[in-house]
């Protein structure tokens, strides 16, 4: 089994910047990749970035680029996402997911999931 910890979320003015964390523990070995989430009220769960944990490539969907960044850091186990420049339509509920399939993209191939931290942007 592999925990995953979330951390970092909270209320951020439209605008500004939030980093959020990652924390694995466990059976580390069996992932190959981390990937953020998130699900805003009345929406389905959308795909973020994914990471590969060894080699360190990146894949982001479309609502991401240019604004939030993926990176890891292998020695702490730990996946991180910066968010810049939010906006109120950045908020929702960020999950950190954890899987052996190369920069997944679809929920499916991810086996470990945090609980969630809450990202809210006011305007």
């Amino acid at each position: 089994q592999v925990q995953l910890v979330e951390s970092g979320g909270g209320l951020v003015q439209a605008g500004g910047s939030l980093r959020l964390s990652c924390a694995a523990s466990g059976r580390t070995f069996s992932i190959s990749t981390g990937g953020w989430f998130r699900q805003a009220p009345g929406k389905e769960r959308e795909f973020l970035a994914a990471i590969n944990w060894s080699g360190g490539s990146t894949n982001y969907a479309d609502s991401g680029k240019g604004r939030f960044t993926i990176s890891r850091d292998n020695a702490k186990r730990t996946v991180y996402l910066q968010m810049n420049s939010l906006k109120p339509e950045d908020t929702a509920v960020y999950y950190c997911a954890a899987g052996p399939t190369c920069l997944a993209t679809m929920e499916a191939s991810y086996d470990y999931w945090g609980q969630g931290t809450q990202v809210t942007v006011s305007s």
